[in-house]
């Protein structure tokens, strides 16, 4: 949920305890906007591959039982179809179908630039066209190793195109921020302090509230010492006053 209402002008107070999981990368999109990737690893991507793969395979055996009468002319199309399958369509899914082919769309991966914006069809080919690369010595033996030995699980496609592979972030319908009294915050919030302190209240409904006010308890530097469902009604006011709402 953006913070785009956030309020400003108190004096910054320190960071607000939030542990990042190592598949999680921060980066900043060219207007300036920092936003929290989740990078997806080698077995849901060769989940992906898998699955379109099987995709390739059933369309080229459904069109073999249809040329079968054909001859060489039959076995020409199927080696034509074949080709394009395999190097040009995965670029044209990942281009012009948000990010994604069948295989990555089912799993929730999306292809991105590395900085955040959908890829575009010079990387798109390039990553795709790389896979030829990858699969050596056999079966994406570079590729494997390339992505072990790299933080965001890059093949060497991914290197060369400038892209990152990335789990879709689960939109989340009808979350709403519980109504609590606006409660300006004792002191500054950076933009992903500001973040933290939102998804805590957006999460909150999920929460008993005994676990609420023990989460609520980490930040006593904006709880003021409470504790805890008083500690979870200060932390849900500050989430009302960083949303627009006045005190």
């Amino acid at each position: 949920m953006p913070a785009a209402r956030s309020k400003a002008g108190q004096v910054r107070a320190g960071p607000v305890p939030r542990q990042m999981l190592d598949t999680m990368r921060r980066v900043a999109t060219p207007e300036g906007i920092e936003i929290t990737l989740s990078v997806a690893g080698p077995i849901p991507r060769a989940l992906a591959w898998g699955i379109d793969l099987g995709l390739r395979i059933a369309v080229i055996y459904a069109l073999a039982l249809g040329v079968a009468q054909l001859g060489k002319v039959g076995l020409g199309v199927i080696l034509i179809v074949w080709f394009l399958l395999e190097w040009l369509a995965p670029a044209l899914f990942e281009t012009y179908w948000g990010g994604a082919t069948p295989g990555k769309r089912m799993l929730g991966l999306v292809v991105l630039h590395n900085d955040g914006t959908p890829v575009r069809w010079n990387a798109a080919i390039t990553r795709n066209l790389l896979r030829a690369v990858d699969f050596l010595p056999v079966f994406y033996g570079f590729g494997l190793a390339s992505m072990l030995l790299n933080r965001d699980f890059k093949r060497l496609g991914d290197i060369a195109a400038g892209t990152v592979v990335i789990h879709r972030e689960r939109v989340m319908s009808g979350v709403k921020i519980p109504a609590a009294a606006p409660v300006a915050p004792p002191t500054v919030l950076t933009l992903a302090e500001q973040r933290v302190v939102l998804d805590f209240a957006e999460r909150s409904a999920a929460l008993t509230t005994e676990r609420g006010g023990e989460l609520a308890e980490l930040v006593p530097q904006l709880v003021g010492g409470l504790q805890g469902p008083a500690a979870r009604e200060r932390l849900l006011g500050i989430a009302n006053f960083l949303s627009g709402q006045e005190p």
